[in-house]
């Protein structure tokens, strides 16, 4: 069997420059997805290693991300936030968010957890409010940044639709020891609200299957190129 094959010049650069490209966005998603393969590790064993001091976890910085920390101070329930969310199955719910300051005068915002929208308002949860000096064992985040269509907050009832943590101090003029939110763990507050133990550690994790689609693609192009040549007559086997 012999081949005879009269490549087109212009059509057959075009094409190999889609096809460099093609395979150069599947390479780039195989980086992406070690990369966040290794990014889901290390919060897996961030989150699972005991809580560390306040010092600690500031000291830290970047890498404090997912680590269970401890506090010791008071809130100011004054000032609590609440940042609109939809829990499983589609109920809406309110993120309790409270300045609290520690024994060495540091404020962070402490996302309490979770209240039905009917609990919102704190009167119908008072046993909720823990007075005087308390320890919070929460997990530091660095919340996501508000999305082109975050809706407003609505300040005059103090609802957030993002976790906005600079906004949320900058509202009540609290300055922050660090640009973070701690999600208090699942330990039960009075009354049974807010319900803590909210931290969800997952990660959108897509780039396998936007791999595959980029390599398919410079397949499907090949495949163009050959059924096209061969339509012209200009490849053919004998």
């Amino acid at each position: 069997m012999s081949l005879r094959f009269r490549p087109l010049p212009v059509y057959s650069l075009v094409t190999a420059i889609m096809f460099a490209i093609l395979v150069s966005l599947g390479v780039w998603q195989i980086q992406r997805l070690h990369w966040k393969l290794g990014l889901i590790a290390a919060a897996d064993r961030s989150f699972a290693l005991p809580p560390v001091p306040l010092d600690q976890a500031l000291a830290m910085g970047q890498g404090a991300e997912y680590r269970h920390v401890a506090l010791v101070g008071r809130f100011d329930h004054a000032k609590e936030a609440y940042v609109y969310a939809v829990a499983e199955g589609g109920t809406p719910v309110y993120h309790v968010v409270t300045p609290f300051t520690t024994h060495r005068g540091r404020v962070l915002l402490v996302d309490r957890g979770v209240v039905p929208v009917e609990l919102r308002d704190a009167a119908r949860r008072p046993a909720g409010q823990v007075a005087g000096d308390t320890i919070v064992i929460g997990v530091w985040r660095t919340p996501d940044p508000p999305g082109l269509f975050t809706p407003p907050p609505d300040a005059a009832h103090r609802i957030w639709y993002a976790r906005d943590v600079k906004a949320i101090a900058a509202a009540d003029r609290v300055k922050l020891a660090a640009p973070v939110m701690v999600e208090a763990d699942a330990a039960p507050n009075p009354g049974g609200w807010p319900l803590g133990g909210q931290t969800v550690v997952t990660f959108r994790n897509e780039h396998l299957q936007y791999a595959i689609t980029w390599f398919g693609l410079a397949a499907a192009l090949i495949g163009i190129y050959v059924a096209f040549h061969i339509s012209k007559g200009r490849l053919k086997f004998s």
